[in-house]
């Protein structure tokens, strides 16, 4: 048996889609959502989803609430702006008849991982680094804890654990424009700031001048961005301009 733990705030345009993929799948759908003000809460319950209201602390958090109150120890975590691709999904149907999943007497010591495909304005992107993301979603909670502050959550289990990868990719939906890319940059460079000045991480004008130039012709020529086209350019101009604000906001504070 397979709980499936999705957070979600103001996913209203995106969360149907998620949640198609997973029928058939989930044996329930756990949703932990931080006060969302759109239509999030009802297309979640039109799909018999268990669905928790809760103040937003962190991913890490959420995702560890959510594990907790899943009925089943096999976890698949996904994000409300993915959804399964036909072939992943038969990867994980395949799993779930071969292995002895839900409540047995000892963890696994078997974690899946898979990659991430992203659409960013349409197109899918397969180079500058975004594919493949490889992520690894689909483990057994009795020995796997979410952990991280701020900006990033990692996925902590020990290291006798090799993940195995499943065929087919899981289908990221990322930014319908570029206005919403670089909104989230502005949102997600102070967190990342913020997480290295807790560290005693401080920036420098030197970072600041030459990190942009450095993350442009990595993720553009170095990762192949440009055989994306377009949007292969912007993504890796907007990932110099991420860069720049981490930097001026660990001056700035």
């Amino acid at each position: 048996m397979l709980s499936v733990v999705i957070i979600t705030k103001n996913e209203a345009k995106k969360i149907a889609i998620c949640l198609d993929s997973l029928q058939g799948i989930a044996d329930e759908i756990i949703v932990i959502d931080s006060f969302s003000t759109d239509e999030t809460r009802e297309i979640c319950l039109k799909y018999g989803t268990l669905f928790f209201e809760r103040e937003w602390n962190g991913y890490s958090e959420a995702k560890n609430f959510g594990n907790d109150k899943a009925q089943y120890d096999w976890i698949l975590s996904i994000d409300a702006d993915e959804a399964l691709s036909p072939e992943l999904r038969q990867s994980i149907l395949e799993i779930k008849k071969n292995l002895s999943v839900g409540k047995s007497a000892e963890p696994t010591e078997r974690f899946f991982s898979f990659n991430r495909l992203t659409n960013y304005c349409g197109q899918w992107i397969r180079h500058g680094g975004w594919y493949p993301d490889t992520k690894l979603r689909l483990f057994d909670r009795r020995v796997a804890r979410w952990q991280g502050d701020f900006a990033h959550e990692t996925l902590v289990f020990p290291d006798t654990i090799k993940p195995i990868w499943l065929k087919g990719d899981l289908y990221h939906y990322s930014f319908n424009s570029i206005e919403q890319h670089v909104d989230k940059v502005n949102k997600y460079s102070s967190l990342i700031a913020a997480e290295r000045l807790s560290q005693g991480r401080t920036g420098s004008a030197f970072k600041m001048i030459f990190g942009p130039i450095a993350t442009f012709f990595k993720f553009y020529i170095i990762r192949t961005g440009f055989l994306d086209g377009r949007n292969g350019f912007i993504i890796a101009v907007i990932s110099a301009y991420d860069n720049f604000l981490r930097s001026c906001k660990q001056l700035d504070n």
